[in-house]
């Protein structure tokens, strides 16, 4: 599969039955459906499905241009994920998969998951990736 922002070819990482595909370049990460939720359950974080929400126009022309999806090509709608960030992912309507740049996939956890839970859903997600991979900002 190939980086929406690097173009160039991502490598495979599974870990405990997932398989995301990672951009070392950029340390993009592309999720297919449902795979968040079914990493989150692995490390135990006591998460409800991330809500997603679409960007209203004028939010979404200040920022990053559309990206188009690492599996289908076509233009990713900008979307909200869950609670109190601020952190805008690139959605496929299609595929239902989620593209995280680099750092992102820290954020929406952290805003996402007990104070108590933020280190051992870190240390899980950290094992996915190689050094420096899952970076926090």
């Amino acid at each position: 599969m190939i980086c929406p922002v690097c173009n160039v070819e991502m490598l495979i990482i599974e870990h405990k039955g997932v398989e995301l595909d990672y951009c070392g370049h950029c340390r993009g990460v592309w999720f297919d459906r449902d795979e968040l939720d079914y990493l989150l359950s692995f490390a135990n974080a006591d998460i409800n499905s991330l809500e997603i929400r679409p960007l209203k126009k004028r939010a979404s022309e200040k920022g990053e241009k559309k990206r188009r999806c690492p599996m289908c090509g076509k233009r990713m709608s900008k979307v909200m994920a869950g609670g109190d960030t601020s952190v805008v992912l690139d959605y496929c309507v299609k595929h239902g998969g989620l593209w995280f740049d680099g750092g992102e996939l820290n954020e929406v956890i952290k805003h996402n998951v007990s104070q108590q839970e933020w280190g051992r859903v870190l240390g899980f997600v950290s094992e996915l990736f190689p050094a420096g991979g899952a970076k926090e900002d």
